[in-house]
């Protein structure tokens, strides 16, 4: 069978050709635009060699250039590879050489950092949107050469179509095999079958598109509606609700950093400049519900929670309109995907939990990925019996809906007694004086390991005593669960796509306590 992810932005555009597709800071294009750019920018890459199933890196930020390649990478029936834009130079040459790319193409304004990455992994890199040629190679010169491409180039649907490399929480980062196949029905699955949708949406792009959730649920879902994408080149809180009214934005994709940004920004404005957002998306991380509800108080809105990994194309579950939704979860398994909790200790085999008892959530369905590119062993891992090892931690009520408690590394063990970080921030953010707040575990002579809290507190100039946040806590939580341990951050250390980096903060904090804590 036949079946490109190309064909997301084809078929649009043979049906809606003059509808705005998608906008940046200084560029517009309909869909019949975007599409012949695409094509010809194809012809392009077939010029310098890319042939089909061949890999191309793509390292380009939140603007037209990045749909132009990526989609101009899926016609020439070649495998995108996106590359993390916060990466040094030589975490980018780790992605480079471990795909086995062959060429790299880079938006002109990341050039300087897309040059010292091909040139340490010995690639070919071609610019992509210059006006001139700045010394490089530029795609478009290879493109004016040549014809553009009269379609895409077929491919099965189990091929290959974007390898995306995960975080490297431990080790290197791995890249994640998704099929067309896989890539083609997320988007088809988001578009028209987990909410309520419309072809007349304005989607604000401010997730990095070089990320799944980006990539797959804000881009490709609404190329598949054929509705309109307002990219946001960095997320600012102030100048997405500046954006969102200019360009009548009416749903927003955030993960639960953005959000907390977003309130605190919305709280300060009157109403009439607010934005009226008719559904707001959120994944990447648990939301707290005290987030959420004033969300959805100050933008007059509904946000739906959702759930997946890069390894699930990335959309596993979410609350839907159909089924109802429950805030605090993160909903119902998305159309044709199966989500059950099952035993973490028994690695070689699935074994399900009765109704309601925590253990790792596993995915079945078609959006499982192909594995991990050239590690069969650590595919073998995270493939079993046909199910996805998320490695994330949950439960599943009577009434089928999904609560991710925490990621199995990041459940703190204190005395023997699990201690889930989700939970005690949830409570944590309800304290009048913090902003922002991540749970970790140090090191503990003890216990094994204790409780700390890293906060962003709400007044910078006036934060909070530490012995006062302990307390509070103490007085809400478990005595195995509230932190024993607060340290004060201006910020927390964010990844691409906005979650709390919390090995990070784990490696600041190894194994004594923080500057403010107490014992």
């Amino acid at each position: 069978m036949t079946l490109s992810l190309a064909c997301v932005l084809a078929e649009t555009a043979r049906r809606h050709p003059e509808r705005l597709a998608v906008a940046d800071d200084t560029t517009e294009v309909s869909y019949a635009q975007l599409w012949a750019r695409s094509l010809s920018l194809a012809a392009g890459l077939r010029e310098l060699g890319v042939a089909p199933g061949d890999r191309v890196a793509l390292i380009a930020p939140n603007a037209v250039t990045f749909p132009a390649a990526y989609y101009a990478i899926l016609a020439a029936g070649a495998v995108v590879v996106p590359v993390h834009l916060l990466l040094t130079p030589e975490e980018m040459a780790h992605v480079l050489r471990d795909s086995g790319a062959r060429l790299l193409v880079c938006d002109r304004v990341l050039a300087e950092a897309g040059t010292r990455a091909a040139a340490l992994a010995g690639l070919t890199v071609v610019t992509v949107g210059a006006a001139e040629a700045d010394g490089l190679s530029r795609l478009e010169d290879s493109a004016a050469g040549a014809p553009a491409l009269p379609t895409y180039v077929s491919r099965q649907a189990e091929d290959p179509a974007v390898i995306f490399y995960t975080s490297g929480t431990t080790g290197k980062p791995k890249g994640a095999v998704l099929s067309q196949l896989n890539l083609v029905l997320n988007a088809t699955v988001n578009a028209f079958d987990c909410n309520e949708t419309s072809p007349h949406d304005v989607v604000l792009g401010c997730l990095p598109l070089f990320h799944a959730y980006g990539q797959t649920v804000a881009m490709n879902t609404t190329f598949r509606l054929g509705a309109t994408l307002i990219l946001m080149r960095r997320f600012q809180p102030d100048a997405a609700l500046d954006l969102m009214l200019r360009r009548q934005v009416n749903v927003f994709h955030g993960v639960p950093t953005m959000y907390v940004a977003l309130a605190a920004a919305a709280r300060e404005r009157e109403p009439h400049r607010l934005p009226a957002l008719r559904m707001c998306v959120s994944g990447g991380d648990s939301l707290p519900l005290t987030v959420l509800h004033e969300v959805e108080k100050l933008l007059h809105t509904k946000v739906f929670e959702g759930y997946g990994l890069s390894e699930t194309a990335p959309t596993a579950t979410t609350n839907q309109p159909h089924f109802g939704t429950r805030p605090g979860t993160v909903g119902h398994p998305v159309w044709g995907v199966e989500v059950e909790i099952a035993r973490p200790d028994l690695p070689e085999r699935i074994e399900f939990l009765p109704t309601g008892e925590l253990g790792e959530i596993v995915v079945r369905g078609h959006n499982v990925f192909l594995g991990y590119h050239n590690m069969p062993e650590a595919t073998a891992a995270a493939v079993v019996d046909g199910w996805f090892r998320t490695g994330d931690l949950g439960t599943k009520d009577a009434d089928g809906f999904v609560r991710v408690v925490d990621r199995t590394k990041d459940v703190v063990i204190r005395g023997g007694f699990n201690v889930y970080p989700s939970e005690v921030e949830n409570v944590l953010m309800e304290h009048p004086d913090i902003a922002q707040v991540a749970v970790i575990g140090v090191p503990h002579p003890v216990h094994g390991e204790e409780v700390c809290a890293v906060v962003v507190p709400a007044d910078p100039a006036a934060p909070p005593a530490a012995e006062q946040v302990v307390s509070w806590a103490a007085e809400r939580l478990g005595r195995h669960k509230y932190p024993r341990l607060v340290e004060f951050v201006s910020s927390l250390p964010l990844g691409p796509s906005g979650k709390v980096l919390k090995r990070e903060l784990r490696a600041a904090f190894p194994g004594q306590a923080p500057g403010g804590g107490q014992p």
